[in-house]
C-alpha cells in the first residue's frame, strides 16, 4: 500500500533543549505545543521525529529508539559529527547525548539525544541484516583473535558498548594462542581506537607501540592503515576545539619503526609462535608508521 508511513514517539525531558538539539542537524521544527501537554515535531527532508513531555524521564535510563533507513549513512553521519563539534565543543562520543563513530564501510550509527533516546541510522541494503551478512564468507577457519575483533566490533557498533568490546580485545589479546600476524594486528588496530575513545592515551600509545612492532608485509601495513587513521582522527576530533587547532596526535609522535630481523625475538610475539620470516627475492620491506617502506638485505 502507498501513502502509509509510521512516526516515532519519542519522550523528553525539556521539549525546548530538544528542539535546541534538533535544529543544529538539520532538523526544521514544524509543530510545537506548550499546553496542555508538551509536543513538537521536527522534520529533516523525509524524516520526521515527534516529542513529548515525561515528568520523571531520566536520560540515563532511557531506552527508547527508533530505526531511521536512509540510502547512504556517511553524510549524515558527517554533517551531525560536525554541527556537534560546533554546538558542543568536541565530537560527544560518550555520555549523553553522544553519536556513534563511523569506520569505513560501517553501515550505521546511532546518536543519542539529551533525554536518551537512540536514533539509529542505517543504510537501506543493511536494514534488518548484520553488517557480516554483506561481507563474502571465506572458507578459511578463523581464529579465535579474529572472532574476537568480530565479537567486538558487534559490541560496538550495535551495542555502543566501547566497555565490553574492550574487554573482549583485552581477553583475548592476553591468550597465548597462535595467530596469524594480520588478525593480531587487526585487534591491536581495535583495540587503540576503543582507547582513544575511552580517554586513555596512554593505553592507545602502548598498544599502537605493540602493533608497530609486529612482522608485516607492505600489504597487510597498507590494509591496516584506514583503520590506524580513524584512530588518529578520532583523537584529533575529541580534542576542544581551542585544542584541536594546530595540535598533533599523540599517537602519531610515536618513533618510527625499524626493520625487525628475521632472529628477533620480537617473532615471538603472536601468541608464542615463533614466525617465520616472510620469503622474498633478496630483500624484505616493512613498512615504517609514517608510510614509508625500508629494506634490509638478506
Amino acid at each position: 500500500m502507498s501513502g502509509e508511513s509510521m512516526i516515532p514517539m519519542l519522550p523528553c525531558v525539556s521539549l525546548t533543549e530538544t528542539l535546541d538539539f534538533y535544529r543544529p542537524l538539520g532538523f526544521e521544527v514544524t509543530y510545537q505545543q506548550r499546553s496542555p501537554n508538551p509536543y513538537a515535531v521536527v522534520r529533516r527532508e523525509d524524516i520526521e521525529l515527534h516529542f513529548f513531555g515525561l515528568n520523571g524521564l531520566k536520560p540515563e535510563a532511557g531506552y527508547s529508539a527508533c530505526l531511521v533507513v536512509v540510502p547512504n549513512v556517511e553524510p549524515i553521519h558527517a554533517m551531525f559529527s560536525e554541527a556537534l563539534r560546533h554546538t558542543r565543543g568536541k565530537l560527544p562520543v560518550s555520555g549523553i547525548p553522544r553519536i556513534t563513530r563511523m569506520k569505513p564501510g560501517q553501515g550505521r550509527f546511532t546518536l543519542v539525544d539529551l533525554s536518551g533516546n537512540s536514533v539509529i541510522f542505517v543504510r537501506r541494503k543493511e536494514a534488518g541484516a548484520s553488517e557480516d551478512d554483506e561481507k563474502p564468507r571465506s572458507r578459511e577457519p578463523k581464529s579465535r583473535l579474529a572472532k574476537a575483533v568480530d565479537a567486538a566490533a558487534r559490541l560496538r557498533d550495535f551495542k555502543t558498548d566501547d566497555k565490553a568490546a574492550a574487554k573482549v580485545l583485552d581477553v583475548a589479546l592476553a591468550r597465548d594462542e597462535p595467530a596469524p600476524p594480520m588478525d593480531r594486528a587487526r585487534a591491536l588496530a581495535a583495540r587503540t581506537e576503543l582507547a582513544v575513545a575511552m580517554g586513555d592515551k596512554t593505553r592507545a600509545r602502548a598498544l599502537r607501540a605493540e602493533l608497530q612492532q609486529l612482522p608485516l608485509s607492505d600489504e597487510e601495513c597498507e590494509r591496516l592503515q584506514e583503520e590506524l587513521r580513524a584512530a588518529d582522527a578520532l583523537e584529533h576530533e575529541l580534542e576542544p576545539r581551542d585544542v584541536r587547532a594546530g595540535a598533533r596526535s599523540s599517537l602519531t609522535a610515536l618513533p618510527p619503526v625499524t626493520p625487525v630481523p628475521p632472529s628477533s625475538p620480537r617473532h615471538r610475539l603472536v601468541g608464542g609462535e615463533r614466525l617465520q620470516p616472510r620469503e622474498s627475492s633478496g630483500s624484505s620491506r616493512r613498512r615504517t608508521r609514517s608510510g614509508a617502506s625500508s629494506s634490509t638485505a638478506r
